[in-house]
């Protein structure tokens, strides 16, 4: 038992502070997410029907593999056609990418999901699509899409754990390089185990803070 107690003693600060790096990476990521989301969400709502049908293969593309071979394809793939990123860069990029997919997807469920009459009233009083969607659909939308902006960034923290394959610094790559040099998995394993799960209670527990703010009054 004490010589569990001085293991974790030395490892704790090393892997605390690659929590950070993690949830660090985790934002950026989801930040780049929704960023694309928005995008793709309002000009497959909104933009002609060609271009819809090209964000719609983008989307079924990273929804349908898995988010290691995406890291693969950026890392170790756009070399070969003269494409070059830093570990950090391709694993935000891939991370990125691949949370734009679904979050596009939820955006564009909660915009759906605001009654269709709410478009019309707008078109009665002038507005054009865009106000419409900026001033009124939008802010409706958010609020029904929190849950799945919330679901997306607990499961961007978890596959942060991904992008240690390329040698990006979070986590994972902290737990192994210990693991290197005590030769202590299972504890280690566990330890990070227990920082990842503690992460998600969090964050859920934010999610239903931040629901009940936004609830709308009965």
């Amino acid at each position: 038992m004490s010589d569990l107690l001085n293991l974790f003693a030395d490892a704790l600060p090393v892997m605390l502070r690659a929590t950070g790096q993690t949830l660090l990476f985790a934002l950026m990521a989801m930040l780049g997410g929704l960023l694309i989301a928005a995008l793709v969400a309002v000009l497959r709502l909104l933009g002609p029907a060609w271009l819809g049908r090209l964000l719609g293969l983008y989307v079924s593309a990273f929804r349908g593999t898995p988010l290691l071979v995406q890291v693969f394809v950026v890392y170790y793939g756009l070399p070969s056609v003269g494409i070059q990123f830093e570990p950090l860069t391709a694993g935000a990029l891939a991370l990125s990418l691949n949370a734009g997919a679904f979050l596009a997807e939820s955006l564009r469920g909660a915009v759906t999901g605001v009654p269709a009459g709410q478009w019309l009233a707008a078109a009665s009083l002038g507005m054009t699509r865009i106000q419409t969607l900026r001033h009124i659909i939008a802010p409706q939308a958010l609020r029904l899409a929190v849950p799945s902006l919330s679901n997306t960034l607990i499961s961007l923290i978890k596959d942060t754990s991904l992008v240690s394959v390329i040698a990006v610094t979070e986590l994972m790559l902290a737990t192994k390089e210990l693991i290197s040099t005590t030769f202590r998995p299972l504890p280690l394993y566990l330890a990070a185990a227990a920082i990842y799960w503690l992460l998600s209670v969090l964050l859920e527990a934010g999610q239903k803070r931040l629901e009940r703010k936004l609830a709308l009054p009965h």
